[in-house]
């Protein structure tokens, strides 16, 4: 049987294009996938390259106005022609020529899309590739370095992705602020603020009870303001969160926070303060000869039960008070709430989980790596932008707590607390 060959050199892009399009019954399924938007455009470019693309075009070109007819007029829609066009890969446009259709009776309007181009100009998936690429640290200036060379690519200049990200990093914020927890047991709220230069932002992470971590929210502000510590947290009930559910707080000390649960939420929800933040308040007041002492006594203190701990901790600042008073003072101030996960009777490895907002700060070290390339913060709607970013990119590499496995004691204690009507914390 003879075997008809089509030879096409490298630079003849047409003439591959012409016949992947006349033979091109297998890409059939290809134009109805890419139509419908469910095969990635660039992962298809990569093995057949520009030229299958303008041959899928063509083929869709033709599912509407029928394979070309030589010296025929046509039926309703017909060719006109052929355009210089541009399509969205995950981070570069690609140059096309595309097929030109146009109504039989013409004027304003005539214009007739083709589906598959319909579905590869869309800008979304190459939106989402600039900002998960300036989220990894590549700034505007420098992104035309990871952006893959094509002969026939589009520029896209540095305030076309700004403006791209800005677009993303919007729709982001946007979706965090909507995110609903009607169906989310949460158990624990870690409560914790970010510095972007002279902003603060106050962020939320949840772990409900299988042990998961979820962003809740975010606000600008310090944890120091009332007002924002309180918007904060009426946002996070309005969005699902069950003010009448028993959870801990674990907070970094702020007076203005502890005061907002319990205008929020309520005096009965157990609230246990950072003992990372309370160590470093009190070595600041601590000459350098006496800092390792003092921790290592605070440390130690901690892994005894409640009231044996507290005691310990009590002697330790009778002993600074004569020529320390600060160092004690700050030593005693919110001592209760320290020992809040004692009291409960956990495990001690869940117990070094909840001990500290830890959990949170990892995650602001993330958000801290995707925005260190930022050296020009234009206001508060540019930090939340970029904080909701890249708090949901750190998000998706949230593990389980340590000593997830021991949270059934936690929501054990919590709901026999609710059940007879107890308060856990210790005025």
């Amino acid at each position: 049987m003879k075997r008809v060959y089509q030879i096409a050199e490298r630079k003849d892009n047409r003439a591959l294009t012409e016949y992947l399009a006349q033979e091109g019954q297998m890409l059939l399924p290809m134009v109805e996938l890419i139509a419908q938007a469910q095969l990635a455009v660039d992962e298809f470019i990569d093995v057949l390259g520009r030229a299958a693309l303008e041959a899928v075009l063509e083929l869709s070109a033709a599912q509407v106005a029928g394979p070309r007819h030589q010296g025929q007029a046509g039926g309703a829609v017909r060719r006109h022609g052929s355009q210089s066009g541009a399509v969205s890969l995950s981070t570069q446009k690609v140059r096309v020529r595309k097929p030109r259709l146009r109504t039989k009776a013409g004027g304003v309007g005539a214009e007739v899309p083709i589906p598959a181009y319909e579905a590869m100009q869309a800008e979304g998936p190459l939106r989402d590739k600039l900002g998960e690429i300036l989220l990894s640290g590549v700034s505007t200036r420098k992104y035309e370095r990871v952006v893959p060379e094509m002969a026939t690519s589009c520029g896209i200049s540095k305030s076309s992705v700004s403006r791209q990200f800005k677009a993303a990093s919007a729709a982001k914020l946007q979706a965090l602020c909507e995110r609903r927890f009607e169906e989310l047991d949460l158990l624990v709220i870690y409560i914790d603020g970010v510095r972007f230069g002279p902003h603060h932002v106050l962020g939320a992470v949840g772990v409900d009870s299988d042990g998961r971590k979820h962003v809740l929210g975010l606000r600008e502000g310090a944890t120091e303001n009332a007002v924002v510590v309180r918007d904060l947290l009426s946002d996070l009930v309005a969005r699902g969160v069950d003010p009448a559910r028993r959870r801990l707080f674990v907070v970094d000390g702020s007076k203005a926070l502890r005061t907002a649960i319990d205008a929020v939420f309520g005096p009965q929800h157990p609230v246990q303060r950072c003992r990372n933040h309370k160590v470093e308040n009190v070595m600041g007041y601590l000459p350098e000869p006496l800092k390792d002492q003092v921790k290592t006594v605070m440390k130690a203190a901690y892994r005894l039960p409640a009231e044996e701990g507290m005691a310990r901790l009590k002697q330790q600042a009778r002993w600074l008070e004569k020529e320390h008073p600060d160092a004690a003072q700050s030593l005693l101030e919110g001592l209760e709430e320290t020992f809040t996960i004692n009291r409960l009777g956990l495990p001690p490895k869940l117990r070094r989980c909840l001990a500290t907002t830890n959990l949170i700060e990892s995650p602001h070290s993330g958000v801290r790596l995707r925005t260190r390339r930022v050296t020009h913060w234009q206001g508060g709607a540019m930090v939340l932008r970029w904080a909701a970013g890249a708090f949901l990119a750190t998000e998706a590499n949230f593990r389980r707590i340590d000593g997830y496995r021991d949270l059934w004691m936690l929501k054990a204690a919590l709901d026999e607390a609710m059940s007879e009507g107890k308060e856990v914390r210790v005025a």
